[in-house]
């Protein structure tokens, strides 16, 4: 199984910290020079920022994780079992350029980030399923490609005839 939770956590972080970090000292910078009075109003907006941000960073971790193995494949809040887990192909930069442009088709479900250059294609094996394949932004196609294999069924087993 493979887990990548910080698929988009740190860019935001990166840019989303000191931006928080600013507001909070500004406005408790600015607490310290007022009266009484307005103080809670002060500590109230320190409080506001500080949970916003915080709910941010667990929306982005909830959003954007990836989980990947025997269960299937999970980004987020969608689901694909692991019997709809079809042909998994692990792309390179190039073949996710043109996953995304000139070869993509207008049904496929894409979680893609623009600072990933490489990506995943599973294609889904659902007849009742519009979707002809995912692609999904990894730093590791190969790792969630390998994780994925062994989700689907061997149709040599006995198991399966």
């Amino acid at each position: 199984m493979i887990e990548d939770k910080l698929l988009n956590v740190l860019p935001f972080t990166v840019l989303m910290l000191p931006l928080g970090g600013f507001i909070v000292l500004a406005l408790l910078g600015d607490w310290v020079k007022r009266d009484k009075e307005e103080t809670g109003a002060c500590v109230l907006a320190c409080l506001s920022v500080l949970s916003s941000f915080a709910v941010s960073v667990f929306c982005v971790l909830r959003l954007y994780g990836l989980v990947a193995g025997p269960e299937g494949l999970q980004v987020g809040r969608a689901h694909l079992p692991s019997r709809h887990v079809g042909h998994v192909e692990p792309l390179g930069p190039a073949a996710t350029r043109a996953l995304l442009g000139p070869d993509a088709d207008a049904r496929a479900w894409l979680q893609v980030r623009p600072y990933l250059d490489t990506a995943v294609r599973v294609d889904v094996d659902d007849p009742d399923d519009p979707t002809p394949y995912w692609v999904v932004s990894t730093r590791d196609p190969e790792a969630v490609a390998a994780a994925l294999r062994p989700a689907r069924p061997d149709p040599d087993s006995p198991l399966t005839r």
